[in-house]
């Protein structure tokens, strides 16, 4: 099968879209097919590991948020999708690029799946207090031209639909059990990040409003608690001033991404607006207890009082609340054992061949229609 995955942004930018999209052209690679990747240039040259061919498409860095880049309109969509051929196009959180994969698609007859990643219309009301209209009206609008629209999680199904999207179907995120496993935990790190055998809260992910990492500050305020802060973004040097005595460690992968997971006593996301999180799922894959909000993604991946605690969006209250509860050994223990648990069988290889499957169902669709 030949697959173009026109996406939003791909490695070396370090975002859920952009992993997700290199894990799907592997997989694809890695089970016989022909994936081809279409997305916007990046100021830093290509990434590595890529088992395909990268087609890159002019883009402008995001006024204020430099790190994401927007594509530029340009003729290599359609003509990438013509020369390779495609039997089918893959859409990675559509809204620039994917719109333009979209039509093109249309254009030349071939079936598009379009994979909803990203909370848009949340984004707009964080950055711009409105707006959020016209974002679902966009994302309205792509989603129906697909033949399939795959959300990953019951919540971002729930929102696409209520929002008119129809051909919705379920398809989770995958974690790599190998990288992020218990055993990584590294007793040196652990005396490194807090000297004095403090409890290690850990966030992981992009420094950006939307994340609202700043709920962690009471956190930060109890006695016996180190918060270590891993990522990088425009919110950045604000925390570093919201966030007295964490350890702020700047933008970690691989290898090094995972001894930081396992590593950690307690895991806490805050941001509202995850259609997944994958960090979440990458936490329980190392065996650490998990606290996020009762809201989008986090619903589907944190069993309240069995592998984390799920707390009221935006209170900061009860994160602190949630950390003291967890600062019992026993307790965290046995939630860490559980989410590994949970975890363990959400690969990227049984997910990619969920993906397969839904690709089947699209093209067999299809060739009844004409038939």
């Amino acid at each position: 099968m030949r697959v173009v995955i026109v996406t939003e942004s791909f490695p070396p930018d370090v975002n859920g879209v952009a992993h997700c999209a290199l894990q799907t052209a592997r997989h694809l690679a890695a089970r016989g097919h022909q994936p081809l990747v279409i997305a916007p240039a990046t100021a830093t040259g290509e990434g590595s590991d890529v088992p395909c061919p990268v087609i890159r498409v002019p883009s402008l860095p995001l006024p204020g948020y430099p790190e994401v880049r927007l594509a530029l309109p340009s003729r290599r969509v359609a003509a990438a999708i013509a020369a390779h051929r495609a039997d089918l196009v893959h859409l990675a959180s559509p809204f620039v690029l994917g719109v333009r994969g979209m039509a093109a698609a249309a254009r030349l007859n071939v079936p598009a799946v379009a994979v909803y990643q990203t909370d848009l219309a949340g984004y707009a009301r964080t950055y711009m207090g409105t707006g959020e209209g016209t974002a679902w009206r966009r994302l309205r609008a792509v989603h129906s031209a697909a033949d399939r629209t795959l959300a990953p999680s019951t919540s971002a199904l729930r929102d696409l639909e209520e929002h008119g999207v129809r051909r919705v179907r379920l398809w989770p995120r995958g974690v790599d059990t190998d990288r992020f496993r218990p055993e990584r935990r590294d007793a040196a790190l652990r005396r490194e990040l807090a000297p004095h055998g403090e409890l290690i809260v850990g966030y992981v992910g992009r420094l950006a409003p939307e994340k609202q990492v700043e709920l962690l500050a009471d956190v930060c305020a109890l006695d016996g608690v180190r918060v270590v802060v891993t990522g990088d973004g425009p919110s950045a040097p604000a925390l570093r001033a919201a966030l007295p005595g964490a350890v702020f460690l700047g933008r970690r992968t691989g290898d090094e991404l995972a001894r930081i997971h396992a590593s950690l006593d307690v895991f806490a996301h805050t941001g509202p607006h995850e259609t997944f999180c994958q960090t979440v799922q990458e936490a329980m894959a190392s065996g650490v207890p998990v606290i996020a909000p009762a809201a989008g993604g986090p619903l589907d991946l944190v069993r309240h009082g069995r592998t984390g605690l799920l707390v009221p969006p935006r209170d900061a209250g009860a994160v602190r609340d949630a950390v003291l509860k967890l600062a019992e050994p026993g307790l965290r223990g046995a939630y860490g054992q559980a989410g590994r648990a949970a975890v363990r069988g959400r690969t990227w290889a049984a997910v990619g061949d969920l993906l397969l499957d839904h690709y089947a169902e699209v093209l067999g669709a299809r060739a009844a229609v004409a038939a």
